[in-house]
């Protein structure tokens, strides 16, 4: 029987990887032999993450801090990632934040940190990491974390800045798919709907906003831990060499209406 997600061997970085998602897409990969690099700014934190699944799953890890406003920290923890492995199948550009406040309230450093984090950060990984590692290696699987509202408005949560950054990753995930096929790097995104995650539980966790998610998903709940790993082992998988420029939501349906 053909392993269609057998990732032994790989080398798979994922930002945003001390708490929440980014947690569970690394050992969503670690389960299918992945080696981690845990990216994050706490490295406290990360050290505790790499200890966890090194022995859960028995895969290498290296967790590292990095700032990914900061060029110079990035093009270092690359550096330091190939001193290591010697290559970098995978990336999951999963750091971000979320200013929330209505529009008109909105000031200029909290847009401009929402894009530095969420945009200019992603691009700053993926730029880095395929110069240095994937297109020298003529492959690459880059996953871009989005939101379904950088396809879509709200009406509950007022995030002006978040719906930008995030859309700009969508396009710019297009953008970088279309420059980079060509070297065998596919390039896309996944778009997860409410997900309940340390940042996210207290407002998840209201009635008011539970009441609103039975009638705004089609699922009528929030999802779980684990709905995004399939997703994730998918796009990062040698299985999905045809597959670029793609905005995957996983949101139950939220973005079907």
């Amino acid at each position: 029987m053909k392993d269609y997600f057998n990732l032994n061997g790989c080398v798979a970085i994922v930002t945003g990887c001390s708490t929440g998602l980014g947690v569970q897409m690394a050992r969503a990969l670690a389960s299918r032999g992945c080696k981690i690099v845990p990216i994050a700014r706490r490295l406290e934190k990360l050290q505790e993450v790499a200890a966890t699944i090194t022995q859960e799953f028995g895969v290498e890890t290296l967790p590292l801090r990095c700032d990914i406003t900061d060029t110079a920290m990035v093009d270092e923890m690359v550096d330091q990632v190939l001193a290591r492995f010697g290559r970098i199948d995978i990336l999951i550009n999963n750091a971000g934040t979320g200013a929330v406040a209505p529009a008109e309230d909105i000031t200029d450093e909290q847009f401009a940190n929402e894009m530095n984090i969420d945009l200019f950060g992603s691009f700053r990984v993926a730029r880095a990491v395929a110069k240095k590692a994937m297109i020298p290696a003529q492959y690459g699987r880059i996953i871009n974390i989005a939101s379904m509202y950088g396809l879509v408005g709200n009406k509950i949560a007022p995030a002006s800045p978040y719906h930008a950054a995030k859309g700009g990753v969508v396009n710019l995930t297009r953008a970088l798919a279309a420059e980079w096929g060509r070297h065998g790097i596919t390039v896309n995104t996944i778009c997860p709907g409410y997900f309940v995650t340390p940042l996210t539980k207290e407002t998840l966790d209201s009635q008011w906003f539970q009441d609103y998610a039975k009638g705004a998903i089609p699922m009528e709940r929030y999802g779980v831990e684990g709905e995004l790993d399939t997703a994730a082992i998918f796009l990062a998988s040698p299985a999905s060499s045809y597959v670029t420029g793609v905005a995957l939501p996983v949101d139950g349906g939220y973005t079907c209406m």
